[in-house]
């Protein structure tokens, strides 16, 4: 009995690693919902099957015996049909969710969407995003312990991964460069004491030591969580290579692994046949707790692909390609799926690059079911000989292995595009979005029209008269010029590509070459290289590339996501006033996965994503409107012309590098030691305890005031009333304008916080290194230099209240609202809340006051997170906006929420010149309008744990 109620419940999964009386403890006092035994599972428990493996017998649920429609299913609904089956309990999970995703075919063209839960195995965190869920765990201890339960109750009760790779920022670059002897030939290295990587590493821990204690100590004090310290490497990769399990073998019941993370980009992990994507962090949490996800049943977009690519294509021109292609196709609330023949031509690190670049086509994932290339990765990864032979096992038991060149085997989908490998060529993505891509021989053109193009996001408005403009300025003792164009970063970063063997070391090779020939990359460029983990350094390492990597300013600088998040470090002061003081549009190269204005570095205007290689090959040439089929690269040391085409490796060449080098020792011996750290980790001391001891005096970790109000009652729904517009927002209005992860500035309300309790700019650090401190994030919100307030005209983090006229810190205008007892809400445009999944993008606004907000659509997760903190999603109706209906945004608006609301009902919004206009509510379910009515999400759980 006690056996069989384990196992039937997936998220006590890591229970095998305690007895099993503690087991039945867990299930008892830290869930928050009703479990109950597999005896008493009398719906589907007669689908419960044995597999007998290795000698072993195993038993997981015999899925095709459900009925002949379940082998027309996409691969990746498969996966929410097991979670279903196996967790139905008619209390969460219910037969009706179950009959509905068998039946997908059907449910998916509902118009209005069906509503099923979904039980994810597993949650994955980075730090960024890691540490207020912690934060937010530690407050929900006292809240409950405030309001009489047991603060022991709040447990993560599924595994709980969380990776430290968002904190360290490329502040020292090219410390050590090889020696080159008289023919520019690299000589012995000397680059024996990586000091740009062990001084970044340095500074990150002095700058985050709090926040390191804090989690150090919710590892202690949280069960079932495993923090992975800094220094590892990047998350999603992290996740790929060590941290994904494929099959959950749970006290001998197999399910499939799935997994939900507080990054958009945890949707990487289905290019090895994981499902899994971002949520909020609210979201998150509430997994953790015990919670189902319930969302709407997708519809399943089939991408095929067939052929080949060329030699000289990489992984990430097919992403590029593919982001495109999917972005005009609209894929948005949809899954997609890869299938055709041309997927078996693709590597599992070319997959991960393609499902890590989802959040950017707009889908909730890009699914690669598993097939012999995912047990060939997982065996090359050191994943042991017996558990490969298990997975494939039961992946075929129960029809989850795929062939891709199988047409039989092809399911049923909503729609189907295709893509031939052949037609993809080599491509950037820029200046300002991810989905805009260039291909390489039409950047000169490209950049050129962008420069005079109207200000938008292909566009810089600059006047004909300011296009030769140019500024000089003083380097290590030498004068430069930089011009419109020039670039000042190149980094190969990120988890896109980092990741994937093949453009690294392509890029290495292309380094080599570049050597050989005699190039170099001018010494004001601020290049760098942070891998994704140690492994990639390994096989760097032993091909032999990386003296010259190192040679063309591509030190090692650290292991986490550094450039692609904003962490790019400054610039030297000379670089800024140039570019400043003469209006110049330089440029960032990057090997990541967002570039949108503002992101990468406050000086970089125009930022594009391209290939390591192509990273490296801009760094040369020093500017991206280069032609590279007529202009050289540079010239040997003799004189003569070095083109790109010259240097360039083939596929087939790297192909036979990465087979020599990319080796399962390697794997073994660095994830062998990696929950131990860093020196500077093993010497953390930390808290001891259940109960977090705040310090009143911290920045970076503080209690929030979420809970404050809180009542074991359930408060009434109050109407907004006569409310203000905060802010007057246009399209695609990103989380990164929302609550920047940046640097914070001088003159923020942020800063002048800081100031206040002594520290000095230098010690600022980031907003998202201290999003554990809420009242520095309040004052982030809304804090980037690049948001455009219709109120205002012009970039930056203004608004006007409305009242005085007085434009001011968008902070400061909401305290002023708040002291005069004004609701407040927003008015946006399309695709609000696009980009990174951020919490603080709604807690934020939440702590400004907002209480409702008005968009013409919303990104996905950004509408989850708005639900969870209690602020009303409003939407236009079909065609209309805020200039469609006459809206200054200088109006004061009332909404009024009825009690017996329904998902997706249509509400009247009154303004008090009598004008009134129609929205509907974006509650898309029941249980969207239950965490509204708690108050959100957090709150709804803890009320939970108190009955």
């Amino acid at each position: 009995m006690l056996h069989n109620e384990v196992m039937s419940f997936p998220c006590i999964s890591k229970c095998w690693k305690i007895p099993l009386a503690a087991c039945l403890k867990q299930t008892v006092v830290y869930v928050t919902i009703r479990f109950v035994a597999m005896e008493e599972n009398t719906v589907y428990i007669r689908h419960l099957k044995k597999l007998s493996v290795d000698g072993k017998e195993y038993k997981f649920f015999d899925l095709p015996s459900l009925g002949s429609s379940y082998d027309k299913l996409p691969f990746s609904i498969r996966v929410l049909l097991e979670s279903a089956v196996r967790n139905c309990d008619n209390f969460q999970v219910k037969e009706q969710d179950v009959e509905a995703i068998l039946d997908w075919e059907k449910s998916q063209a509902v118009p209005e969407g069906v509503e099923v839960a979904f039980k994810p195995a597993r949650v994955i965190l980075q730090d960024f995003t890691g540490v207020p869920a912690v934060v937010d765990f530690a407050a929900m201890r006292d809240a409950v312990k405030k309001l009489g339960g047991d603060p022991d109750r709040i447990n993560p009760v599924c595994p709980s991964d969380l990776v430290i790779d968002h904190s360290v920022q490329v502040d020292f670059v090219r410390t050590h460069r090889p020696d080159l002897d008289m023919n520019g030939q690299v000589a012995e290295c000397q680059y024996s004491k990586p000091d740009a990587l062990q001084k970044n590493q340095d500074l990150e821990f002095e700058r985050n030591k709090e926040r390191f204690m804090f989690l150090k100590w919710g590892a202690k004090a949280f069960q079932n969580m495993l923090i992975v310290p800094p220094g590892s490497g990047i998350v999603h990769q992290v996740n790929l290579e060590y941290l994904a399990r494929v099959v959950f073998d749970s006290e001998g019941v197999l399910y499939p692994d799935s997994v939900v993370g507080t990054d958009s980009h945890t949707t990487m992990i289905n290019g090895l046949g994981v499902l899994g994507w971002g949520v909020g962090g609210i979201e998150a949490e509430a997994v953790m707790l015990g919670q189902a996800i319930s969302m709407l049943l997708p519809k399943v977009v089939g991408y095929k692909i067939t052929g080949q690519l060329n030699q000289y294509a990489t992984s990430t021109d097919l992403v590029l390609t593919i982001t495109k292609h999917l972005r005009q196709l609209g894929v948005v609330g949809k899954f997609v799926e890869f299938f055709g023949s041309g997927v078996a031509e693709l590597s599992i690190a070319d997959r991960a690059t393609i499902s890590n670049m989802c959040p950017e086509y707009g889908a909730t994932v890009g699914f690669f079911p598993v097939d012999k290339n995912s047990l060939a990765y997982l065996r090359q990864t050191n994943r042991s000989e017996n558990k490969v032979r298990l997975m494939e096992e039961y992946l075929k038991s129960v029809r989850m292995f795929r062939n891709y060149t199988d047409e039989s085997e092809d399911p049923v989908f909503s729609e189907v595009v295709t893509l031939d490998l052949a037609t993809v060529v080599s491509s950037v993505s820029g200046p300002k979005r991810p989905h805009d891509r260039v291909p390489v021989v039409d950047m000169p053109t490209d950049f050129r029209q962008c420069l005079t193009n109207k200000i938008g996001f292909k566009g810089f408005g600059l006047p004909e008269d300011k296009l030769n403009a140019s500024g000089s300025f003083i380097h290590e003792g030498r004068e430069y010029v930089l011009h419109h164009g020039s670039v000042v970063i190149a980094a190969i970063t990120s988890c896109t590509n980092t990741s994937n063997p093949s453009v690294m070391l392509g890029a290495g090779l292309l380094a080599k070459k570049a050597i050989d020939a005699g190039l170099t990359v001018l010494p004001y460029i601020k290049t760098s290289l942070s891998p994704g983990s140690g492994v990639v350094t390994y096989y760097l390492k032993e091909s032999g590339v990386i003296p010259y990597l190192t040679a063309l300013g591509f030190d090692i600088v650290g292991y986490g996501c550094m450039t692609c998040i904003g962490n790019s470090g400054p610039l030297p002061e000379s670089i800024a006033e140039a570019i400043e003081k003469n209006d110049l549009v330089c440029c960032g190269v990057l090997s990541g996965n967002r570039n949108f204005e503002g992101r990468i570095h406050p000086n970089t205007r125009a930022n594009y994503l391209a290939s390591p290689l192509l990273v490296i090959a801009y760094a040369i040439a020093g500017r991206v409107d280069i032609d590279f089929e007529k202009e050289p690269l540079g010239h040997s040391p003799d004189g003569k012309p070095v083109f790109l085409h010259e240097i360039w490796p083939l596929r087939n060449e790297i192909h036979d590098v990465e087979q020599k080098y990319v080796i399962p020792a390697m794997f073994r011996e660095v994830y062998a030691k990696i929950e131990t750290g860093s020196s500077n980790w093993a010497n953390l001391k930390a808290p001891e305890g259940k109960l977090y001891p705040w310090d009143p005096s911290s920045t970076y970790i503080k209690n929030p005031p979420f809970f404050e109000a809180m009542t074991k009652e359930l408060p009434n729904i109050e109407p907004i009333e006569e409310a203000r517009v905060l802010l007057n927002l246009g399209d695609s209005v990103t989380t990164d304008h929302i609550s920047p992860a940046g640097s914070i500035a001088r003159n923020s309300p942020a800063a002048r916080y800081l100031a206040a309790r002594g520290l000095t700019p230098r010690e600022f650090n980031s907003y998202g290194s201290r999003r554990g401190n809420d009242a520095v994030m309040a004052r982030g919100t809304f804090a980037n230099i690049r948001l455009v307030n219709k109120f205002v005209g012009q970039a930056g983090p203004k608004t006007i209240h409305i009242p005085s006229g007085e434009m001011m810190d968008v902070f400061d205008a909401a305290e002023r609202y708040r002291k005069e007892k004004v609701p407040l809400i927003a008015l946006v445009g399309k695709d609000y809340g696009s980009g990174s999944s951020r919490d603080w993008a709604a807690k934020g606004p939440f702590l400004l006051g907002l209480r409702a907000v008005i968009a013409e659509s919303y990104e996905r997760i950004h509408r989850s997170n708005l639900v969870g903190m209690g602020i009303v999603p409003l939407q236009y109706l079909e065609g209309q906006n805020a200039e469609s209906l006459g809206l200054t945004g200088k109006e004061k608006y009332t909404i009024r929420i009825p009690e017996n609301i329904r998902p997706l009902q249509e509400l009247t919004v009154e303004l008090v010149n009598g004008k009134s206009f129609q929205v509907v509510v974006r509650f898309d379910t029941e249980v969207d309008l239950t965490y509204f009515r708690h108050g959100g999400i957090l709150n709804y759980m803890i009320r939970k744990i108190l009955q």
